[in-house]
């Protein structure tokens, strides 16, 4: 039911509203940073919510010791590997060397019949890598491998080495983000065209009202004569590009080690086959849709002391 105290209470934040051009988001890795050496990001599916028994162990908590419920997002997160490695200098892609020529990528990329090598003689000031995932070892209907570029903390010789290491190697979530805080970035469930008062969450008008009720009182002045993006009118809704901050992680597993799959799957998902991360509170988008988990850019001092000991799931 819409609000009839106030008028247009929609966020100006965000602008244009419109469509996402990509289901996977892309992400800005300069100010992003992580402690020690490692990938910084990871794609995953989202699997659904879930109720989590847990034990509350935060310090200076009005419920610390007690078992207490919590809501928690599930993300299925099969295991990626590397495409290529791309080399940067002054912020500029210098070169691209791909290092895997896996079939899974012929719907998604044009493989090469050999792959590149790694020279030593190159000159650059930053490295990153494009990784594909292993869509089609869950229950997604995808056959196109999701590639993104991750960002790799660490000095330049340390992100190098370290990602001559892990080339033909799968690399699984548990390794990448085994606690802490994430942040996540997805596409929002889309609904097509609304009007102003589902779009933009301005009241209804009386029910006397000329020319409609579910439609701003005035778009604009006499003077200026002209109509402002501030006016609330229909238009896009949903399939936005958000992001979800300082996401505490509960549990990071493997489901070859602990199944947490529901009695006949998860509604509107299916059977978890991989890797597996459930994270506190929820996360934009419908069931399979594909997410980017990064590393916290922002956490607060609130959320960084919060200390949760998973006891049962629900």
């Amino acid at each position: 039911m819409t609000d009839n105290n106030g008028i247009h209470s929609g966020s100006l934040q965000f602008y244009p509203r419109v469509r996402a051009k990509k289901i996977i988001p892309r992400v800005n890795w300069k100010p992003v940073s992580k402690e020690g050496i490692g990938f910084m990001g990871f794609v995953g599916y989202k699997v659904g919510m879930i109720s989590v028994w847990v034990k509350d162990d935060t310090e200076a908590s009005l419920t610390k010791g007690k078992k207490i419920v919590v809501p928690a997002t599930v993300i299925e997160c099969p295991a990626m590997k590397i495409y290529s490695v791309r080399f940067y200098k002054n912020n500029k892609v210098m070169k691209d060397v791909v290092v895997s020529n896996n079939k899974d990528l012929k719907r998604s990329v044009k493989i090469p019949k050999k792959v590149g090598e790694i020279k030593n003689d190159l000159d650059f000031d930053d490295v990153r890598v494009i990784l594909y995932s292993g869509v089609k070892n869950t229950c997604v209907d995808k056959n196109r491998a999701d590639l993104l570029e991750i960002g790799v903390s660490g000095s330049v010789e340390e992100k190098l080495n370290f990602i001559k290491e892990k080339i033909g190697k799968e690399i699984s979530i548990t390794e990448v983000f085994p606690k802490g805080l994430v942040d996540v970035r997805g596409v929002t469930k889309g609904f097509g065209t609304s009007g102003p008062v589902k779009r933009f969450g301005i009241s209804l008008k009386s029910h006397k009202s000329e020319k409609g009720v579910r439609r701003p009182g005035s778009l604009a002045p006499w003077h200026p004569c002209r109509v402002t993006f501030r006016a609330p009118q229909a238009g896009q809704t949903g399939y936005f590009s958000r992001v979800t901050y300082n996401s505490l992680i509960l549990e990071v597993g493997k489901i070859s080690e602990k199944d947490i799959n529901q009695k006949g799957g998860f509604e509107h998902y299916g059977v978890i086959k991989t890797d597996y991360i459930i994270l506190k509170g929820s996360i934009p988008g419908p069931q399979k849709r594909g997410l980017v988990i990064t590393t916290a850019i922002r956490p607060t001092k609130s959320t960084v002391k919060k200390k949760f000991e998973v006891l049962e799931l629900r």
